[in-house]
């Protein structure tokens, strides 16, 4: 006989800890790797219309010979855009 099966805190304790495991999953908390997810998600909606925004403004740059006239508030743009895309996504889901 193990020293643990005789001590009733030790399967208290593991009974207690399994149950929060179980319940853990029937609530649905989310794992590790869709947590990440999220996080990815998020980096792609802020990144990619102010990678856009850049992008754009280069072209027009390049096209009317304004240095970075364009560049500079479609960037800020951009980043507005994606920054209020990620607030709206977080509070949906």
């Amino acid at each position: 006989m193990n020293h643990f099966d005789s001590d009733p805190k030790v399967v208290q304790r593991v009974d207690e800890q399994a149950e929060r495991q179980r319940q853990s999953k029937l609530q649905g908390e989310p794992t590790l790797a869709r947590q990440l997810a999220r996080v990815g998600v998020l980096g792609w909606l802020v990144v990619t219309p102010t990678l856009l925004g850049v992008l754009l403004g280069r072209w027009l740059d390049h096209r009317l010979g304004t240095g970075i006239f364009w560049t500079a508030p479609l960037l800020v743009l951009g980043l507005m855009i994606g920054c209020w895309s990620a607030w709206k996504w977080m509070h949906q889901s």
